[in-house]
């Protein structure tokens, strides 16, 4: 649903870079329309389109797709060039593993690697060369060339694992949108872990599509979260986008053929509930509508299901650490 929103966290992180190479990155956020307390408020969230813009931004600044986080810059076009070089492969594998022979090409870039492991196939992101503090510009590529290997065959690849050479970080409950499959932290590589099956495929993509997708990429693959078919994006397809209309947990549960009891256990499994799922689809939905000018504080507040605006008011300074019309005044 392209109403999720992205914590604070990441905005943070992807400026850190900049910040390395002397970019004055207050004008930058003003453009993005992201307002500065965001930095300091650790609740605070932003939308996608702004994280979008932010990252364009970023790029155009430093001329640089890996945004100072590398030891030498990746030119801007360089993402593009690379997607001219794989568009006519004849299967995805063929194409992922030319893309990362291209990236191999460059002194000091992040090493790409796709293996086969059996039925299954895991391609691997080495960071050894990059200073990435966050890991931001490490999890971008994986992102990336997840989503980017997506489109190449028109359709989304069921990802099996995620596994990650680090810690398990405090904003690990954020990954559900990034890797929406089982993840595993302190692992021996950073990598994810998909069915070979999908090597096979052919390229439903050509340089007309590419010359469209391009226009975007890879800001949008970043921006646009990717609830696959976790359960927790299954509920909030179910909830949808009217929050006076939400069906109660049992209803739910009858939809997804399971009892309400082994659905509150999966979701206590996950590390949430069905009432933190229902605030954190209102908290994006208000993001979302507070974005754009369309509704009064007021109507958001009643679409959101809120008996008074005042309630609305304390929930939102509750999951966000601003008001509404301070989140709406960032935007203007």
């Amino acid at each position: 649903m392209r109403e999720r929103t992205i914590a604070s966290h990441f905005v943070r992180a992807a400026l850190r870079g900049a910040e390395r190479q002397g970019l004055a990155c207050e004008a930058i956020l003003r453009q993005a329309g992201i307002q500065s307390a965001v930095l300091i408020e650790p609740r605070a969230r932003i939308a996608p389109e702004q994280f979008a813009r932010l990252m364009q931004l970023l790029w155009e600044a430093l001329d640089d797709e890996y945004l100072g986080f590398g030891r030498q810059p990746s030119k801007r076009g360089t993402f593009a060039m690379m997607g001219h070089a794989i568009i006519h492969c004849r299967s995805l594998e063929k194409a992922l593993s030319r893309g990362a022979m291209f990236y191999g090409l460059f002194p000091d870039a992040p090493g790409i690697c796709l293996q086969r492991e059996g039925d299954w196939a895991r391609l691997s992101v080495d960071d050894s060369t990059l200073w990435d503090p966050d890991h931001f510009l490490l999890e971008s590529l994986l992102v990336i060339w997840h989503r980017l290997g997506s489109w190449l065959i028109g359709q989304r690849i069921r990802l099996e694992e995620a596994t990650f050479a680090y810690p398990e970080p405090a904003h690990a409950a954020e990954y559900e949108l990034l890797f929406p499959c089982n993840r595993r932290f302190a692992a021996g590589q950073t990598s994810l872990l998909f069915h070979a099956r999908y090597l096979a495929m052919p390229l439903l993509q050509d340089e007309r599509t590419l010359k469209q997708f391009l226009q975007h990429s890879p800001a949008d693959l970043l921006a646009r979260p990717d609830g696959g078919d976790s359960l927790i994006s299954q509920i909030r397809r179910l909830l949808g986008r009217d929050c006076r209309t939400w069906p109660d947990l049992e209803q739910v549960a009858q939809q997804l053929h399971t009892s309400p009891q082994t659905l509150r256990r999966h979701l206590r499994e996950e590390g949430t509930s069905f009432q933190e799922l229902k605030d954190h689809l209102r908290r994006d939905l208000a993001i979302y509508h507070l974005g754009r000018d369309e509704l009064a504080i007021q109507d958001i507040a009643e679409q959101l299901g809120f008996s008074e605006p005042s309630a609305f008011h304390r929930a939102f300074k509750k999951w966000t650490g601003l008001t509404p019309g301070a989140y709406r005044a960032q935007e203007g």
